[in-house]
C-alpha cells in the first residue's frame, strides 16, 4: 500500500522509452544504490544543488545545475523533515563541528520571492539544529536592517565584518558560511583567505565555473553509469559543443557559432534517426556561465543565426549585473512533452538535492512557452513535486502510471548531475 501524496496531474506523450528508461533503472535499482553509495565515498557532493530536467518520453537529461539553487520555497511542505535531516547530514558531512552557521544571499534586495527562497532556506537549517544569521555583502546594514515578506514575516540581515581572516556578524562568530549567492561578479575580497569554510566553495560561483565544464564531467559520469546499467548514455545526457570568443553585438565569434551549430543538428538528427524519432531536432544556445535564464536561445536552423534583430541580439549580449556574455554553451534541445493541467500547459522538473540526498522538487510550468522552448523566463509558476522517501524507494509492482517510479527516474539523473558536480568541486 503506497501513500498518495498530493501530485500535480501530470502528461507525458510519447511514453514508450521512457517507461523502458524506468524500468531498467527500477530492475536495476539494488546496483544502482551501491554504485552510488560507493561514488560519493571518492567524490563528496557539494552541500546542496538543484537540477533542471527535460523529459522527452525517449530522452530524460538535465540542461543545467545550479550550485547555489534558489527556490526552496517552491518545494512541498510536506516534505519538510526529508530537507532538515538531508541538512543536518550534508553541512556535517563538510563541517562536523558546525552549530553556527552564516547564510549569505544575492545582493538584489528588492526580489521578493527570492527572500521567500531565503526564509526557506533559513527554516530548513533551523529545523536541522543550527544558528543561523542572515549577512549581505551591500554595505548598507550598518544596523541590522529586516526585509518584510508578504505574510509580513521579516527576515533580519546585516553586513558582514572582517577581523583578520575570520568574517563575523557583531556578536556572532559563525563556524561556516552557506553561499546562497552565484558570485557572478568574481570572489570579493572580503571572502578571500578567510578562515571558515565557505560552503559550496567561492571558486564554483559563476565568475570562475563555466556550463561547458560541468556537462563535461556529466558525459564521464554517464558514460560509466550507463555501462553499469547497459543503456545508451545518450538518453541521459545531452549532447553539447561551446565558442570560447564571442560577442553578439558586435557579431564577434559567428562563424565558430553557425559551424557548431550546424555540426550538432546533424549530430542529433543521427541519434532521432537511430531510434525512429520523428521530431526535428533544435539546439539551445546559452551563455557558458549564468543563471535565472537569462541569455537563453533556441536555434532550429543554422539560417536562424542569420537574422538575428537588434532585440534578440541585446538579449543574448548580458547577463545578471549587466555582464557580457562572452562564452556560449550550445546544447542538444531536449523536448518536454510533460503537460499539466486542463490547459495543458508546458512543464519540467526541477529537482533538488542536500549532499546527495533528493529531497523534493517542482515544476517549472509555462502556459505561453512550446515544447522546445525555455521556460525559465516571466510567466512561469511552479507546481511542488510530491517526492516521498528521498525518491530512493519506489513502487515495487512497477506501473507506468505510478508517480514514485518516474521520481525515482528523476531522482537518478538528477545524483547524476549532483555527482559530476562533486568531480567538479574536486577539481577546485
Amino acid at each position: 500500500m503506497h501513500t498518495k501524496h498530493h501530485t500535480p496531474h501530470l502528461t507525458t506523450a510519447l511514453v514508450g522509452p521512457m517507461q523502458l528508461l524506468e524500468r531498467q533503472l527500477l530492475s536495476r535499482q539494488n546496483e544502482i544504490e551501491n554504485w552510488f553509495h560507493e561514488e560519493w565515498k571518492k567524490n563528496p557532493a557539494p552541500v546542496y544543488g538543484s537540477v533542471d530536467l527535460r523529459n522527452s518520453g525517449f530522452k530524460l537529461a538535465p540542461v543545467d545545475m545550479n550550485l547555489f539553487p534558489a527556490g526552496f520555497n517552491n518545494l512541498n511542505s510536506e516534505f519538510f523533515s526529508l530537507a532538515t535531516d538531508a541538512a543536518q547530514v550534508s553541512i556535517l558531512q563538510s563541517v562536523p563541528t558546525a552549530k553556527k552557521i552564516l547564510l549569505l544571499p544575492e545582493s538584489h534586495t528588492r526580489n521578493i520571492f527570492y527572500w521567500e527562497n531565503i526564509r526557506a532556506l533559513l527554516k530548513i537549517l533551523e529545523g536541522a539544529g543550527f544558528e543561523v544569521r542572515v549577512g549581505t555583502l551591500l554595505p548598507d546594514y550598518e544596523k541590522p536592517g529586516d526585509i518584510t515578506l508578504k505574510n509580513g514575516e521579516k527576515i533580519q540581515i546585516e553586513t558582514l565584518k572582517r577581523n583578520g581572516n575570520v568574517i563575523q556578524l557583531d556578536h556572532f562568530m559563525p563556524d561556516v558560511i552557506l553561499l546562497n549567492n552565484d558570485l557572478s561578479d568574481g570572489i570579493p575580497e572580503i571572502l578571500q583567505n578567510v578562515q571558515q569554510k565557505i560552503i559550496p566553495p567561492a571558486e564554483l560561483g559563476w565568475s570562475q565555473r563555466l556550463k561547458s565544464g560541468h556537462f563535461k564531467y556529466y558525459a564521464d559520469v554517464t558514460a560509466q553509469f550507463a555501462k553499469l546499467i547497459d543503456i545508451d548514455p545518450w538518453v541521459i545526457a545531452p549532447m553539447f559543443r561551446h565558442c570560447g570568443e564571442i560577442d553578439f553585438m558586435k557579431r564577434e565569434g559567428e562563424d565558430c557559432l553557425k559551424f557548431q551549430v550546424e555540426q550538432l543538428l546533424n549530430e542529433i538528427q543521427r541519434k532521432y534517426t537511430e531510434y525512429n524519432i520523428t521530431c526535428n531536432p533544435f539546439v539551445v544556445i546559452k551563455a557558458d556561465a549564468g543563471t535565472y535564464g537569462m541569455a537563453v536561445m533556441t536555434v532550429r536552423n543554422v539560417d536562424e543565426l542569420q537574422s538575428l534583430n537588434r532585440k534578440q541580439r541585446t538579449a543574448m549580449s548580458t547577463l545578471k549585473g549587466g555582464r557580457p556574455v562572452q562564452q556560449v554553451i550550445i546544447q542538444e534541445g531536449v523536448y518536454t512533452f510533460e503537460t499539466l493541467g486542463e490547459d495543458n500547459a508546458v512543464a519540467e522538473p526541477v529537482v533538488y538535492l542536500w549532499g546527495q540526498r533528493v529531497v523534493g522538487g517542482f515544476y517549472r510550468v509555462h502556459k505561453e512557452r512550446g515544447v522546445d522552448e525555455n521556460l525559465n523566463s516571466p510567466g512561469m509558476h511552479f507546481e511542488p513535486l510530491a517526492f516521498a522517501k528521498t525518491c530512493h524507494k519506489p513502487a515495487e509492482d512497477f506501473s507506468p502510471e505510478e508517480c514514485q517510479n518516474r521520481f525515482y527516474a528523476y531522482g537518478v539523473v538528477a545524483r547524476l548531475s549532483m555527482l559530476a558536480a562533486a568531480k567538479e568541486m574536486a577539481q577546485h
